[in-house]
């Protein structure tokens, strides 16, 4: 779904100011974090991945990564899906924005999260990229988690709590 930013870009005003530094505002990184649900043996799982590297080496994390210099929010989001878990093309629902200061070690880190629901048997995740391992985990029997993906993770549960009441599809799958 990469959108086409022409109409806005290509008409007059559309120049930064005479003399606007960019350096001027501190410029933190920007990621996405995947919230990948199914409901199978009568429990709510959600797909982790485990990390081969530093910071939280060895920890269980929503699949993820950081925004490229010219990719869009949703493109990095299918990127990530893709090259964490072998999985592409879901259908993402954008989730809000996680930005604590101290989120992560190593910079200042925002994070939008996106979340989807599948039916197990039509998914095949596999681990990839900086992913040791990918795998499902009821939501009741989560392992400890890296950065702040558990407080990523009881937002979405509110949010698809709020989906459910909006959507008795989404409720009888649930």
């Amino acid at each position: 779904m990469s959108r086409d930013y022409s109409k806005y870009i290509n008409r007059a005003g559309y120049q930064a100011p005479l003399g606007y530094d960019p350096n001027k505002y501190f410029r933190p990184s920007v990621a996405v974090d995947l919230l990948i649900f199914s409901f199978f043996e009568q429990k709510l799982h959600l797909l982790l991945i485990q990390r081969k590297n530093l910071p939280f080496k060895g920890y269980w994390a929503l699949p993820g990564g950081f925004v490229e210099k010219d990719e869009d929010l949703w493109e990095t989001a299918q990127r990530e899906l893709w090259e964490e878990t072998g999985l592409k093309n879901l259908r993402l629902i954008e989730l809000g924005a996680f930005g604590h200061p101290l989120r992560d070690p190593r910079t200042r880190v925002i994070s939008i999260a996106y979340l989807s629901i599948v039916r197990k048997e039509r998914v095949k995740p596999r681990a990839g990229d900086d992913a040791k391992e990918a795998g499902w985990f009821p939501l009741r029997k989560l392992p400890e988690l890296a950065f702040d993906h558990e407080l990523i993770i009881k937002s979405a549960l509110a949010r698809l709590k709020e989906l459910a009441i909006l959507s008795p599809i989404l409720a009888d799958f649930l």
